[in-house]
């Protein structure tokens, strides 16, 4: 599966000591900005006209421009190739930082005891979501809820959420689950129960700060600790071993 993205003339070059990748604007983003835009020049054009002295109308052309770029910022929509080996790699679905990992109870899909795995995004971090692992999709639920801070616990089961399941070639079940924080108003998700899922796909977008909680079996060996930053669709954060008993 393959989420085609706006195709905008700019294209923006982002280097970092382990990649480098081309970034375009997400199409969850591209009526948001437009309408922003209109927005603030209908702000920026008056302030020029009649607002005296000039500096008035320079520092807010400044304030709201470097708003606008936060904005522009938000909605990057990055194409990532995970360079690894996919086979039992767990790559992570998101840009952020490592919150939770913790021996759970998981009890919509799994029904059985795991590791919980959690990255929470920020608002200057990429939001769109990638697959964990490769396989096939299997379930797919949106849950309506609360809009608690996404950093909380209990966001895991009381906010809004969206659960994916994906079962790997190996035959394991990860539970993948996109939650929406006190600022996210909604989640997207595009993974459809049946489809291939992929490391290097997107599966889903969440606007304006939230997590990601991933569920996967106890014998999994974890490469990433709490507060580790990670990327999404690059950073392996763990291996699964279907050889070996879940215990």
């Amino acid at each position: 599966m393959f989420v085609n993205t706006w195709k905008i003339s700019l294209t923006l070059h982002i280097i970092r000591p382990e990649m480098k990748m081309k970034v375009k604007i997400h199409h969850e983003g591209v009526g948001i900005l437009i309408v922003l835009a209109i927005i603030l020049l209908a702000i920026i054009v008056p302030l020029w006209m009649w607002v005296r002295p000039t500096a008035w109308a320079i520092a807010c052309t400044i304030a709201l421009t470097a708003f606008y770029l936060l904005v522009v910022n938000f909605f990057r929509s990055p194409r990532r190739t995970f360079k690894g080996d996919k086979v039992n790699a767990v790559v992570s679905s998101a840009d952020g930082t490592v919150v939770a990992l913790e021996k759970t109870y998981e009890d919509e899909v799994l029904h059985c005891e795991c590791i919980q795995l959690s990255v929470f995004m920020t608002l200057l971090n990429v939001h769109a979501n990638w697959f964990p692992v490769d396989g096939k999709v299997t379930y797919v639920k949106h849950h309506p809820g609360r809009f608690l801070g996404a950093y909380l616990p209990k966001s895991s089961t009381e906010n809004e959420r969206s659960s994916v399941a994906i079962e790997t070639p190996e035959g394991q079940t990860i539970l993948m689950r996109q939650v929406a924080g006190a600022m996210a108003r909604r989640i997207v998700t595009y993974a459809q129960p049946g489809e291939e899922a992929s490391i290097d796909d997107h599966m889903g977008f969440i606007k304006f700060g939230s997590r990601i909680d991933l569920y996967l079996p106890l014998n999994t060996e974890i490469l990433v600790k709490i507060g580790d930053k990670t990327i999404g669709g690059i950073t392996q954060v763990a291996r699964l071993h279907p050889d070996k008993n879940n215990a």
